[in-house]
């Protein structure tokens, strides 16, 4: 295709151009040992724009430690009130400038996450997969909460994913549904339940009742033997046919526990749904490519890929409300019984699935409070009993990227404190001039949104837009930042959470004056504040600068709401102009549809004695109805042999979309 053609449109060939972002797949070594290996995505660019990234990086951080000692130093600490109240006065006085300290050193931290994960940042080269592992595909429904259909969609894709060996598809029914067998009994689809099973409906542990966690172990349990990875995608992730392909691959080192990749929505209409995605856009582009310098990739539950031995190593996934991430944990603190070496895991930056985000408020609310009290809940107990267990490059990086959530949450509260004493006793905290403040304040916050703004050319996100800077999804942390504070005080407090299963599809929630109970909280606390303090004449500009821009943060995702008829995008996004322009072909609208990218002579050619023939054979019963048997796929004309295994000509920067 001409580099001066029109991109390609329609949903899939987007999401098949990002499917290939970590480069062509290649041949293992056959001298040596396999294990996975990675290049530098900062010098693939050249030397230039790798000094360049790292000259920001290194500006980010030592101009927020500048601006960090300048602001506590002794001579800005502010006068304390004389009279009856002057010793609670003065008592406020330095719990301000404490909170001040505090909130400046999380916002440190930040930055210094940021800008080391920035630098770090590697994409694992991906190599053919053995033909000889024996694959599960899962997925799971809650027939009361997630509609049949939803499903039914990730499983008639999954039937299109390519593998040469044993590959089976199963679906985890919590409540073994008569329309959900009939589904599988159609599609070819292996059925699965524990309900009824006393074992497998336990209150609490492996097979917790009513948990994703617990479903997977059951099934772990009843038919894992049968199996060597497990491929597992949320009920609403559609994966593309390229799945195992691109993931499995990285499972020749004995050592990798799991791989996943990146959580990507595919229903870009309504607003709360497209900066919810680019909320994550650090985490995803940025923060999993890091941690492959450490071997250390957060798992995440939307789509992975799991050795089977591994999660019966540490006794199957975590009970926990983020058990992904437990899970994870448990295995970077763990060592493979066979090779003595700890259990490592692999990000990948290709878009192998993409599945619904929250499109309501209230399911956007819901989903950040599950994941935020999930990391509280593992902050407060099982991390610090496993710290001591990783590496030290694991420690350090585990560490800084658990600080997100406690950092927006007790930014808030201290703020919240902060404004109370200001306005109800007239505490000064520091005295600095305003306009250095603000051009000091300013310049921080412009070195790290230049980080930021720049390392949006790694975005992995099919559906935003290229030019976009994703400050809708800045914004929609700092909106997020009440609802984290609220977690974070009934971890404290030890008040009980349970597990939310997300609406999805028609079902949905609609969003009402509860939606923003937390927000308007917050509100009337502000406003009581406020109140307070034109009473006791303590009100002036400085005093109502954060307690207004509160104000603001909880008025505004109700404003959002009236206003999203307005926001909503009907049309998805095109995808970036240089993977469109670089040379890649048209491609067929259904991803089981494209191009396979493995010769097969050239799996044929692998078949050795470290990589068996595919095996066949039953798996066992149990619980199962409905079965398929093992399938091998059709292979299409591809090119010639080579140390790489092109499906077509990569785009020179498919990389490149903001």
């Amino acid at each position: 295709m001409p580099a001066t053609a029109s991109p390609p449109h329609g949903s899939w060939e987007r999401l098949e151009h990002f499917s290939r972002l970590a480069g062509p797949l290649t041949v293992p070594p056959a001298d040596r040992p396999y294990r996975v290996e990675f290049r530098n995505q900062r010098k693939v660019d050249g030397r230039w724009r790798h000094a360049k990234a790292l000259l920001i990086a290194v500006l980010n951080v030592c101009f927020e430690i500048f601006f960090f000692t300048w602001l506590l130093r002794p001579d800005h600490i502010g006068p304390t009130y004389a009279g009856p109240a002057a010793e609670l006065a003065r008592t406020a006085n330095l719990v301000v400038i404490a909170s001040i300290a505090v909130v400046e050193m999380l916002r440190l931290v930040n930055v210094i996450s940021l800008s080391l994960a920035s630098i770090a940042a590697r994409d694992p080269i991906p190599v053919i997969p053995d033909p000889g592992v024996r694959v599960a595909f899962l997925t799971t429904i809650v027939p009361s909460k997630e509609p049949i259909a939803v499903v039914a969609e990730t499983l008639r894709a999954a039937t299109r994913i390519r593998h040469d060996g044993v590959f089976d598809i199963w679906l985890l029914d919590e409540g073994d549904d008569p329309a959900v067998k009939a589904v599988c009994a159609e599609l070819g689809v292996r059925h699965f339940t524990r309900r009824g099973i006393e074992r497998y409906n336990q209150p609490t542990g492996a097979f917790r009742a009513k948990t994703k966690h617990g479903n997977y172990n059951a099934w772990i349990d009843a038919h894992g033997d049968g199996y060597d990875v497990l491929l597992s995608v949320d009920p609403d992730h559609v994966p593309l046919a390229n799945f195992a392909e691109r993931i499995l691959g990285y499972f020749r080192d004995p050592d990798v526990a799991y791989a996943v990749g990146p959580q990507c929505y595919k229903n870009s209409e309504q607003f709360v749904t497209r900066a919810a995605e680019s909320q994550q856009f650090p985490f995803h582009s940025v923060i999993q490519r890091a941690a492959n310098l450490y071997g250390t990739p957060m798992l995440v539950g939307t789509n992975n890929a799991i050795r089977i031995e591994a999660l019966r190593s540490i006794g199957g996934l975590s009970d926990s409300i983020t058990e992904d991430m437990a899970t994870g944990l448990a295995l970077h603190t763990s060592r493979n019984p066979e090779t003595g070496r700890r259990w490592k895991s692999v990000y990948t930056p290709d878009v192998l699935s993409a599945g619904e985000g929250p499109t309501s408020w209230s399911d956007y609310f819901s989903q950040q409070r599950r994941w935020s009290r999930g990391t509280f809940e593992i902050l407060s107990g099982t991390y610090w009993r496993r710290f001591g267990k990783l590496s030290p490059a694991a420690m350090m990086h585990y560490t800084l990227i658990t600080t997100f959530y406690p950092s927006m949450a007790i930014g808030w509260l201290l703020g919240i404190l902060n404004a109370i004493l200001f306005l109800g006793l007239g505490v000064t905290g520091m005295t600095i001039a305003p306009q250095t403040w603000l051009a000091l304040y300013t310049d921080a916050t412009a070195f790290s949104l230049w980080l930021y703004i720049h390392n949006r050319r790694y975005n992995v996100s099919p559906y935003e837009p290229p030019d976009s800077w994703g400050l809708t999804g800045m914004l929609m942390s700092i909106i997020a930042a009440p609802l984290y504070a609220g977690q974070l005080c009934s971890t404290i407090t030890r008040r009980p959470a349970r597990f939310v299963v997300t609406p999805k599809g028609d079902s949905s929630s609609q969003d009402g004056i509860r939606t923003f109970r937390n927000h308007l909280g917050w509100c009337a606390v502000l406003l009581i504040a406020i109140a307070v303090s034109v009473a006791r004449h303590y009100a002036g500009g400085a005093a109502l600068l954060w307690p207004c821009t509160s104000l603001l943060v909880c008025v505004l995702p109700i404003a959002l709401s009236y206003a999203a008829p307005r926001l909503a995008h009907p049309e998805a996004t095109t995808p970036a102009p240089a993977a469109a322009a670089a040379g890649l072909l048209p491609l067929p609208r259904h991803p089981g549809d494209i191009t396979r990218e493995i010769p097969k002579a050239l799996i044929q050619q692998h078949l050795t004695a470290d990589s068996p023939a595919p095996r066949t054979g039953s798996v066992p019963a149990g619980a199962a109805t409905g079965s398929a048997a093992p399938r091998a796929h059709p292979v299409a004309a591809t090119s010639g042999p080579g140390r790489t295994v092109p499906e077509q000509r990569m785009p020179a920067e498919p990389q490149r979309t903001g």
